[in-house]
């Protein structure tokens, strides 16, 4: 089954927010409609950013799937931007243009 990733940048958090449940919100989220392979967070230039990656059937399916995950993160946090990819051969390409 193709791998897919959506990675999210964090702005500020929500109210009453602990910082180490972001990302297990996103994984979860995922989890609730498909396997999860990984996930992760880290801190680029600055600005911390989410990964959560996970097997769908098809590139449309992956993109509701980083949707759901972006909406359910914004209930705890505030998401940036955000992009979905798709492994091919050793790289990830993305699905569409960054929101």
């Amino acid at each position: 089954m193709p791998s897919f990733r959506v990675t999210i940048a964090i702005g500020s958090l929500r109210p009453g927010t602990a910082p180490d449940s972001v990302l297990p919100t996103a994984a979860d989220a995922a989890a609730e409609l498909t396997v999860v392979e990984a996930s992760d967070i880290s801190i680029v230039a600055g600005e911390p950013r989410i990964t959560v990656r996970f097997e769908a059937e098809a590139a449309e399916l992956a993109t509701q799937i980083g949707d759901a995950v972006v909406s359910a993160v914004s209930a705890v946090a505030e998401p940036r931007r955000w992009s979905v990819t798709q492994r091919v051969g050793g790289r990830w390409e993305p699905l569409g243009p960054a929101r």
